[in-house]
């Protein structure tokens, strides 16, 4: 049976018209500090707005600090997991926000991060599932963010491992997971295949090339992915409105990479 509550908070974040999502995630500053594209997040988030990002993703405290006070409204995902790089184990995520209190500034989703793999993999795993669980009472959707990490993890973009963290996704309860991208399209349609939520990929490490980052992000999309969740290589971008505006055109316009990269 469809969650009602779920399926009208979804449609906030993921474009009816395409089934594809852009998320710019801003969470950065619990584990990183006040990062360069960070310091103004009010004027971050009216940037990739206007260049028709479907939602951004943030720490509950900042949401008062410049969530829909300007330009164009969009999505608002609260990312639920913290750690930082400061700590003894940054890999090991805590859950430091509850579903309820997203709930109470308006969210439309919630996020968490899971490392598998780590030496914390277990206390993960044990909130996912009770975040999971209040998400499906509550109406909420969920973002599990999911990446293979830990001294058994040879390559985090191994087509195994990253089919692994997808497919654990779903199985935890999650309505969408976001993941990396395994490199090529024959690999990654094997993440996707493997699992049967939408599958969005991470950005990664803020990259040289835009037009590297478009590719990907079109060959994900030919591969059967439902879209992004790029952070840094948006808001440290030269131009953020502009690359989410040429992400918008791959994701939501059918542009292939180089003919994207040509708008300005």
């Amino acid at each position: 049976m469809t969650n009602i509550g779920k399926a009208i908070r979804m449609e906030r974040f993921i474009k009816r018209e395409t089934g594809r999502t852009i998320i710019v995630p801003m969470d950065h500053g619990v584990g990183a500090g006040p990062i360069r594209g960070l310091t103004n997040l009010p004027s971050t988030i009216d940037k990739v707005s206007s260049g028709g990002a479907n939602a951004v993703l943030v720490h509950m405290g900042l949401v008062k600090h410049g969530h829909r006070r300007h330009g164009d409204d969009i999505g608002l995902i609260i990312h639920l997991s913290a750690s930082t790089s400061l700590g003894s184990n940054s890999s090991h995520k805590v859950l430091v926000t509850t579903v309820e209190e997203a709930i109470k500034v308006g969210a439309d989703a919630v996020s968490i991060h899971v490392n598998i793999g780590a030496e914390d993999e277990p206390e993960m795993l044990q909130g996912f599932g009770e975040i999971s669980r209040k998400c499906e009472e509550w109406g909420m959707p969920l973002l599990a963010m999911v990446y293979p990490r830990g001294p058994k993890i040879t390559s985090e973009f191994g087509p195994d491992v990253v089919a692994h963290a997808a497919r654990l996704g779903a199985e935890l309860g999650a309505d969408i997971v976001k993941t990396n991208y395994t490199g090529d399209i024959d690999s990654f349609k094997k993440v996707v295949q493997g699992c049967p939520i939408p599958v969005i990929i991470a950005g990664g490490p803020h990259m040289d090339s835009e037009l590297s980052l478009l590719e990907n992000v079109a060959d994900s999309l030919e591969a059967g992915g439902k879209g992004v969740a790029i952070g840094r290589n948006v808001f440290q971008s030269e131009n953020p409105t502009r690359t989410v505006k040429r992400i918008h055109a791959v994701v939501h316009e059918g542009f292939t990479a180089t003919e994207a990269f040509k708008l300005e």
